[in-house]
């Protein structure tokens, strides 16, 4: 018997090293042996590598750095942030990364909208008067009101509902900075001459509202409705909506309205309009790392120059 069991365990051991060694010869044969050969391998770590992390961007959590700064001091310029991509819903890659080239996308359902006082990551919409952004960019500003809210500011105070909304803890108005008469040309919508600190009242658009066009009032909502896939036009002195005749447009989506919390410093929703829902794709939650970046002339500085600069005091404080 412990012939017979010894016998087969050199059968065992030898199968295990013939395993092995045509284990590894195989894997020698398949090593690339030619320039194209070995290019190719790396091209498709490569590849591999990069659509793991434009896969786990779109679903769960993605790093973001602030470039401006509107939201100082919540957070500044230079921040480095990770971004909850799942609370509002995970998507497939938005984008191409290091080629910023965007892509169409598809957007999951998410755990809640956006609501008052959330900071946000979005995808920039695009200026007052273009139906789409030039590049692909995403912004950072809190949101202040959400589809259906009646918004208005009075000096600086920011009514939502007729109840104010209040400065966040680290936000800041700059008293220093007084409105200009040409401000009323830049703000949205375009002819109510409305300037960041006198505001309003407009209604935050909700899915299914009716919006009543005029020959007075149609160039308010003309970008608004191309953004939306609609094409509106003035013929023969009457409003042609998509070449039919109309007197009235229906939201297709939900908005929001966002704020920098450095409220006299930051180019928001009263220059540039409304935050589809669909476009709102995460919330920070950390600052991971920041340093100054640029100088009181806005300079960017060089990389010593900005080690010698790093806010140790900010680093892993959460955002709020």
């Amino acid at each position: 018997m412990s012939e017979n069991n010894d016998s087969q365990i050199k059968q065992y051991l030898n199968k295990f090293s013939e395993w092995r060694q045509a284990r590894k010869t195989k894997k020698e044969e398949q090593k690339p042996q030619t320039f194209s050969e070995k290019a190719w391998s790396w091209t498709k770590t490569i590849v591999g590598a990069v659509l793991v992390v434009m896969v786990i961007n779109g679903l769960l959590i993605a790093s973001f750095v602030v470039p401006t700064g509107s939201m100082e001091n919540t957070v500044m310029t230079g921040d480095f942030l990770f971004v909850n991509k799942f609370v509002y819903g995970p998507s497939t890659p938005q984008v191409v990364p290091f080629l910023n080239i965007p892509l169409p996308f598809y957007k999951f359902p998410g755990m809640k909208d956006p609501e008052q006082g959330d900071v946000i990551v979005f995808i920039y919409p695009g200026d007052r008067d273009e139906i789409q952004a030039r590049e692909f960019q995403y912004y950072l500003k809190r949101c202040v009101a959400t589809a259906g809210d009646t918004l208005q500011i009075i000096g600086h105070k920011v009514l939502v509902n007729n109840k104010e909304f209040k400065l966040p803890e680290h936000g800041t108005y700059d008293l220093n900075v007084p409105e200009t008469p040409a401000e009323k040309w830049l703000t949205f919508p375009a002819g109510r001459e409305y300037t960041r600190n006198n505001y309003g009242p407009i209604r935050i658009p909700k899915k299914g509202d009716v919006i009543n066009l005029t020959n007075e009032n149609w160039k308010e909502w003309e970008y608004f409705i191309k953004k939306e896939g609609s094409n509106i036009e003035i013929l023969s002195g009457k409003i042609n909506i998509d070449d039919k005749p109309a007197s009235k447009y229906t939201v297709k989506r939900d908005y929001c309205f966002g704020l920098g919390d450095n409220r006299d410093h930051s180019l928001d929703s009263r220059y540039w309009g409304f935050i589809p829902y669909e476009n709102v794709v995460g919330t920070p939650i950390m600052v991971y790392w920041s340093w100054q970046s640029r100088d009181e002339y806005g300079n960017e500085l060089g990389l010593l120059e900005k080690i010698g600069k790093i806010r140790w005091g900010r680093l892993f404080g959460f955002v709020d």
